[in-house]
């Protein structure tokens, strides 16, 4: 059974919306194991040998196609687990040549431009203490910059690549869901507010939102998350 290595954050919930999708879609089965950042999970050695960037999500996969061989395959980033799930089941990214190369613009756009101004945003909201002023303007600028690019995609087309839902809009779409709580608004962008909504009913995931939410932060960090969470350095 596939191996889902999670905590619930919107990274985390670009892959567990996928893989409720695929619930739906195929049946598929999957195992969730908790990765509590706040306790230093993520730099566990059993954890960096799939996850050498000691972040999460990441998958390990006991049936891999067969171009991969016969041992397990492990897969780290966001992005690049969505790409390995969405080929080996053949859901949810285009099979033709101009709609995949359109859906791989997406999704690299979202790991380099939409997910750092972001999740940098949402340091300074939630997590920087002492003022900020500067760099917590700087990527909310960026991060509305970033609403402003999706929405003007989403003028003519009902999802991002289309009439199609697929993974470009997983992967978009829980940074999108929490504007609100980052200081952002999507009253400017109606293109934007539409398909947040439209999305957030599919009960795949309404699910993949859900899972692992008794698992949240419920108060700011400690000294001790902090020190963890943000402490790090290459040597250690």
């Amino acid at each position: 059974m596939l191996e889902f290595f999670y905590w619930p954050t919107p990274n985390g919930w670009k892959v567990s919306i996928l893989l409720e999708e695929l619930v739906d879609a195929i049946g598929l089965e999957y195992r969730t194991i908790p990765v509590n950042i706040g306790k230093g999970d993520q730099f566990k050695p059993e954890f960096l040998a799939i996850s050498p960037n000691n972040r999460m999500p990441a998958i390990l996969d006991p049936a891999p196609p067969a171009e991969y061989g016969v041992e397990p395959v492990s897969v780290f980033e966001s992005g690049a687990i969505m790409l390995y799930l969405a080929d080996k089941f053949r859901h949810f990214i285009p099979q033709d040549a101009r709609g995949r190369k359109e859906c791989l613009e997406w999704l690299f756009w979202q790991v380099g431009n939409q997910g750092p101004m972001a999740g940098q945003l949402s340091h300074f909201v939630n997590y920087a203490e002492g003022e900020n002023d500067y760099a917590h303007q700087r990527y909310a600028g960026e991060y509305d910059r970033t609403l402003g690019v999706l929405d003007r995609r989403l003028a003519d087309r009902r999802y991002i690549l289309g009439d199609a839902y697929t993974i470009a809009d997983m992967i978009n779409w829980p940074w999108v869901l929490i504007a609100k709580p980052l200081g952002g608004s999507l009253d400017p962008y109606p293109n934007l507010k539409r398909w947040r909504a439209e999305v957030k009913e599919r009960p795949a995931v309404q699910r993949g939102v859900d899972l692992g939410k008794e698992m949240r932060r419920q108060a700011p960090p400690s000294d001790e998350e902090r020190k963890i969470l943000f402490g790090q350095h290459g040597s250690k």
